[in-house]
């Protein structure tokens, strides 16, 4: 609930597991529910998450929603849910078999960090289903990694850079597998420092020469850098990263439309109701009426 007593997306930061060395969480799927209901959290309910979740599926299937889309993790499955994601287990988490690992940004080094495009939107797809070696490989990268921060051996700093070296491996071989980092090229410098400008500042100004008279840039070359990594222009990514967490609201919230508008840096409901319908072919109450029936 926010102040208003409106119901409102969940926001989970991350937090140490008790009685565990600080930095990641490596949990099997009972671990990850006991971990969620001691914040109090519905490990059923959609959250937001502050940080990294790396899920694999060792046996059964686990079915999951990220952003609107449903997926379901059979043997072998893994999902990168990113920071920022409203995500939601739609399955019992008793259902499958698994490893879940959590990890805050900023826990992996800058060049790792770099290696594996932590600072890039997420790619389209965050299931991913390795074969072969590169699966195997996986496999016992995992079991290598439970082993580690189960069984602390040496002194605890040792233990802690362990522990965040194999899950600095875990991430560069994740993010590097066939197809996943697709739709998500590296751009020039240009298009990077755009992506972050709009990702911190989307709720206030919606406007392309806002972004460039902060980064130094023109209007055009602002365009030309996204429509060359993003293959949209500039506007049409700004106005995207809105529309993205208008949806986001509209289904995970019931705060009003004016209420989600001005989260949002619209003056009033008609601008927003009239950026909805162009960009989506629906008014906020048409797209919340829709994935209300949808969940029936």
């Amino acid at each position: 609930m926010d102040r208003n007593g409106h119901r409102d997306v969940t926001e989970v930061p991350f937090r140490p597991s008790v009685g565990a060395p600080p930095g990641a969480a490596v949990l099997d799927f009972p671990g990850l529910a006991a971990r969620a209901h001691s914040h109090g959290l519905d490990v059923h309910a959609p959250m937001r998450l502050a940080f990294h979740q790396l899920i694999t599926v060792r046996s059964g299937v686990l079915r999951c929603s990220v952003d609107f889309t449903e997926y379901e993790l059979t043997e072998g499955g893994w999902m990168w849910v990113r920071p920022g994601q409203i995500h939601q287990f739609r399955s019992a988490l008793g259902a499958a078999e698994g490893t879940a690992v959590l990890f805050p940004p900023g826990y992996l080094g800058a060049a790792t960090a770099a290696a594996a495009r932590l600072d890039r939107p997420a790619p389209r797809l965050p299931l991913m289903v390795p074969e072969g070696a590169e699966a195997e490989a996986l496999r016992s990268l995992v079991d290598l990694l439970e082993n580690e921060y189960r069984t602390m051996s040496g002194p605890l700093e040792a233990h802690i850079e362990v522990v965040r070296h194999l899950v600095a491996v875990l991430v560069l071989r994740l993010a590097h597998l066939p197809g996943a980092a697709s739709g998500d090229a590296a751009g020039s410098e240009a298009f990077r420092r755009f992506q972050r400008a709009v990702e911190r500042d989307y709720t206030r100004t919606h406007r392309v020469e806002d972004y460039a008279a902060r980064l130094g840039y023109s209007v055009r070359t602002l365009t030309r850098a996204t429509r060359a990594t993003a293959g949209c222009g500039a506007k049409r990514f700004i106005d995207d990263r809105v529309l993205l967490e208008a949806k986001r609201l509209l289904v995970h919230t019931d705060l009003s439309a004016t209420a989600i508008g001005e989260r949002l840096g619209f003056p009033d409901a008609t601008v927003f109701t009239k950026f909805c319908r162009r960009r989506s072919g629906e008014t906020p109450a048409g797209s919340r009426a829709r994935a209300s029936g949808a969940r029936r």
